[in-house]
């Protein structure tokens, strides 16, 4: 039996410098935790899976709100796996983000892996609405195959809107039934983690930083207003991270530096 559940986050600024979850809604298998966050003033939740999933069928939801002047991190305790569905006629499943970053507010949606099993099919979306002084930190990172297995069928699209204009808006796909070549010298040349940065940051209204590569097999790229995007590929997860990770660092030493001057 499929699977239809949508958990709900609402951080809201409490006016002492610091940041209440009013709304923190679990469902199915989506648990939400409130857990502690080395920066006293944001606040933190981590998305624990309840169960398996998504499975083949499934429809999963996440929705974040953070509304004007709330600082909140989003991550999770472990990757999330798409499995196969019970049957044949199980169909694909359905993972959907929804972001809400209101004036002044900064979210940071650092998710574990999501890792495709072989057999499973999943389209996931990820759709995130700024405010003109909102700050956004997303990173994706994807892993085609469990070890030593074939992918499942992935897509993947990001849809950032800024002041209701659109700042980004991509589709990626891969295993049986993506475009063909998918995993070919042109797009994957062979890896098996993809993965994804995308910073919003006000402070580069002042001047974005230059694109440039990270290594043989990642770039940044300034997008046309104030955010950068990061996209990389590597042979395995740990190595992904650890380019992600990086670049992530040199973008908020980067952001300090601009606010500084």
């Amino acid at each position: 039996m499929s699977v239809t559940a949508t958990a709900r986050i609402t951080a809201v600024a409490d006016g002492r410098g610091s940041t209440s979850l009013p709304v923190l809604e679990s469902s199915g298998p989506l648990a939400l935790r409130r857990t502690r966050s080395p920066d006293t003033a944001r606040a933190r939740v981590t998305v624990v899976g309840a169960m398996s999933a998504p499975l083949g069928g499934d429809r999963l939801a996440v929705e974040v709100v953070a509304e004007d002047g709330a600082r909140v991190t989003v991550d999770s305790a472990a990757a999330t796996v798409a499995l196969p569905g019970a049957g044949p006629d199980a169909g694909s499943a359905a993972y959907d983000v929804r972001l809400s970053v209101g004036e002044g507010a900064e979210l940071r949606w650092l998710p574990e892996q999501l890792v495709s099993a072989c057999g499973s099919a999943l389209d996931m979306t990820t759709r995130a609405e700024l405010a003109g002084t909102a700050r956004l930190v997303l990173r994706e990172e994807l892993v085609l195959g469990r070890h030593g297995e074939s992918t499942g069928r992935l897509s993947s699209r990001l849809t950032v809107h800024r002041v209701g204009r659109p700042l980004l808006d991509q589709q990626l796909a891969y295993g049986p039934g993506a475009p063909g070549g998918w995993d070919g010298p042109a797009v994957l040349g062979g890896h098996r983690a993809v993965g994804q940065l995308l910073v919003v940051e006000p402070a580069f209204e002042g001047g974005l930083p230059a694109p440039r590569l990270l290594g043989p097999t990642a770039a940044l790229t300034p997008l046309a207003g104030p955010a950068v995007l990061v996209t990389a590929l590597a042979p395995d997860a740990r190595l992904l991270r650890a380019v992600l990770d990086e670049a992530l660092e040199g973008l908020l030493k980067e952001t300090r530096a601009v606010q500084r001057a």
